[in-house]
């Protein structure tokens, strides 16, 4: 059994650019994997993947022409059935062997080579075999039919491929297949030797197809598996690494920049970078302008054109403004590249003159003007008009403004809740939806409506993602919890809610931003009278009162960005859980002071005390209320005595602490109770038989429970 290494390329035409890197990793990984699976391959081989436009490739080290035999011990039957009373063998038996493979022509020789072993408590009959491992050829036909079966392809097409008898790496006749793209080439080389497997009508061979333009010989031949790459870059003028390409690519955008000077950048976008390495095999990356004139149009539109339309990267000054040169990843690398730069200036001008004509026309109209446009547009049919959300969406800015500010906050929130959605209605928007919110911010500054209002319309939509900056003042920030609240208590209402991957109306993109926005700029709000205060805008029989779920889906989502924060469950349990606690402001804090407690020595006893406090409480108060109050004259042992004197000592500063915001040093205050409570559960008995004297200790712990709770719920530490 020899190894060497392994190519496979499928040559196809052009596969969709978006997937194209999915593509190339599933096709190696799963052929590799299906390899190791049967003993090709080991653990130790390595696996590169190739993905080009034009061709999917894999390289796996040492593998094996032939996998090693393997040895197999198979359960037949209970010896009760194998055998008759003699120790003969059954029928069943002899039968079960021959399906097997075994030789049954003489019955005694073949019940001798059967082991006999206790199976549960029955004695079981068993076969040892030995399996011949899987050759290359097999085994990778194997992995290639797997490969090609679990490739993420959303939608495969149907087309005849038409062979010949006389053609080279073809199967003759007509073949029907089904794949992403038409396939014309399969390469399988272990070592240099060529291995006969087929797929999608093909037959493997020795030699692929270069560069559509450039090649410098076709076909490209290769020596052997690990010349592929090689020599598909110097003779097929290919570049069949992703990675390599996308980085070449990099490098390129990143020279051309510095040829311009006064520090200029191409615009940082992976998508596009990713995008453009899936539509070149060989870059090449050339400087275009376009006329200045085009540069009095927001800069967004410009580079959303350019990149969305052309795929091409705008240039920024140092700055960070639009500069009115770009560059363009080419496919091909003539000596001239004029015909090049200016076709692609021919090209992308009619996109900036659109861009220029929509911002010009929308601008003949306000803002204000277009609010009666929004009851023509329906936002959801169970939902209404955007003009009637619109009406709900001021109702809750105004109630959480008035919360948080005077009457000038609630009049920028008023105003620019009233416009946020106009832009919807603009002729910009309407070409490019991503540019809402974007152009609602330029158009108020041409109405006159000053930084405040068009910032707050601008920003009601961030955060648009993870990581996304919030909005830049208050009433930006009053206007985008609107929005997501009555989105989320809209959708909530009709039952429109996220199922596992599903989430078509970005729910828990909205909870997240409700969450951050209350966190991260520490708005003295309470989170249970946000969702009712969202839920009275929305007028009765037209949602359903979903506040309670809405509540558990909000409080799932602030625990999963706490943990994303680095804290443990526990701790985020802890403080979420604490007692009374409505401003999710605090929680940092919390969480802080929680962590500094949990590093204490008292912490695990005082948290097993604080769990088991709160079990006893929980069974009293099921057959009635208990207040948190003592009576010193019934406390009668030593023990009770001593801790009710040092939460009489103790609670206020700790009280006078948490007041004041210093969660931490309350905490650590309360940590000298470990002594006073370990004691008490030592020496008392809580359920006296008297009743005055057991609700007298009941009343203790639960001053001692309301104490310990107020930063966090310490139960939650304890393992």
């Amino acid at each position: 059994m020899t190894t060497q290494n392994l190519l496979v390329e499928l040559f196809v035409e052009e596969l969709p650019p978006k997937a194209l890197q999915k593509l190339g990793d599933a096709f190696a990984t799963v052929m590799a994997d299906q390899l190791k699976a049967q003993g090709l391959a080991t653990a130790a081989s390595a696996v590169t993947p190739f993905a080009s436009p034009r061709r999917l490739a894999a390289h796996v080290t040492a593998v094996a022409d032939k996998a090693a035999d393997k040895a197999v011990q198979q359960k037949l039957m209970p010896v009760t059935v194998g055998l008759d009373a003699s120790g003969n063998a059954t029928p069943a038996l002899l039968k079960k062997l021959q399906a097997l493979g075994a030789d049954v022509s003489n019955p005694a020789a073949a019940v001798a080579a059967l082991k006999r072993a206790q199976d549960g408590k029955a004695e079981a009959l068993f076969y040892d075999s030995v399996v011949a491992g899987a050759t290359l050829a097999a085994g990778l036909q194997k992995a290639l039919d797997e490969a090609i079966a679990k490739l993420p392809i959303p939608k495969v097409m149907s087309y005849q491929l038409e062979t010949d008898c006389g053609m080279d790496n073809f199967l003759p006749g007509w073949t029907s297949v089904n794949f992403v793209r038409p396939a014309h080439g399969l390469v399988a080389l272990h070592g240099s030797t060529v291995v006969p497997v087929k797929a999608l009508g093909l037959m493997a061979g020795n030699s692929t197809t270069g560069h559509r333009f450039e090649a410098a010989v076709s076909p490209v031949v290769l020596a052997d598996a690990d010349s592929y790459a090689a020599t598909l870059k110097k003779d097929g003028a290919v570049i069949a690494s992703f990675a390599e390409r996308k980085a070449e690519i990099a490098r390129q955008l990143a020279a051309a920049a510095a040829t311009v000077g006064n520090g200029a950048r191409p615009i940082e976008d992976e998508a596009l970078l990713d995008e453009v390495t899936a539509l070149v095999e060989r870059p090449n990356v050339v400087i275009c302008q376009f006329e200045e004139q085009f540069l009095g149009v927001p800069q967004e539109c410009l580079i959303l054109t350019m990149k969305a339309n052309q795929k091409y990267f705008p240039l920024l000054d140092a700055a960070g403004k639009l500069t009115n040169k770009f560059l363009v990843v080419s496919n091909i690398s003539p000596e001239d590249t004029s015909f090049v730069t200016g076709g692609n200036e021919r090209v992308v001008r009619p996109r900036l003159a659109d861009a220029k004509f929509f911002f010009d026309q929308d601008r003949k109209k306000t803002l204000a003007s277009r609010v009666e446009g929004l009851s023509k547009v329906v936002y959801h049919n169970k939902l209404g008009t955007q003009g009637e959300r619109v009406e709900r969406v001021r109702a809750i800015a105004k109630a959480i403004a008035t919360q948080l500010g005077d009457a000038a906050l609630v009049a920028d929130a008023d105003k620019a809740a009233q416009l946020a959605k106009t832009d919807l209605v603009t002729d910009m928007v309407g070409e490019f939806p991503e540019l809402q919110g974007i152009m609602g911010g330029y158009y108020a500054l041409n109405d006159g409506l000053g930084e405040t209002v068009a910032h707050a319309i601008e920003d009601h939509y961030k955060p648009r993602f993870a990581g996304d900056a919030l909005p830049r003042n208050m009433a930006g920030v009053v206007v985008a919890l609107a929005d997501k609240l009555e989105t989320l208590v809209g959708m909530f209402g009709i039952g429109n809610l996220p199922t596992g991957d599903r989430d078509p109306f970005a729910l828990r993109r909205h909870a997240l931003g409700v969450i951050r926005m209350l966190i991260e700029q520490r708005l003295p709000l309470h989170f249970y009278e946000l969702t009712r205060l969202a839920s009275a805008a929305f007028p009765s029989g037209l949602v359903q009162d979903k506040a309670s779920e809405l509540d558990d889906f909000l409080v799932e989502r602030l625990k999963g960005y706490l943990r994303d924060g680095g804290f443990s469950p526990a701790e985020v349990d802890a403080a979420i859980y604490a007692r009374q606690l409505g401003q999710w402001a605090s929680i940092p804090q919390r969480l802080a002071a929680v962590r500094a407690f949990a590093a204490l020595p008292e912490s695990p006893a005082l948290a097993a005390a604080n769990k088991r406090v709160g079990n006893i409480l929980k069974k009293a108060e099921a057959e009635g209320p208990v207040d948190a109050h003592v009576n010193p004259e019934l406390l009668q042992e030593k023990a009770e005595q001593d801790l009710f004197a040092a939460l009489q000592r103790f609670v206020p500063e700790a009280n006078a602490q948490f007041d004041a915001g210093d969660y931490t040093a309350s905490l650590q205050t309360l940590a000298v109770l470990r002594a006073p409570v370990d004691a008490f559960f030592d020496d008392v008995m809580v359920n006296a038989e008297q009743l005055d004297v057991r609700m007298n200790r009941l009343g203790l712990l639960k001053m001692l429970h309301n104490a310990m709770n107020r930063v966090a719920d310490l139960s939650r530490l304890a393992v």
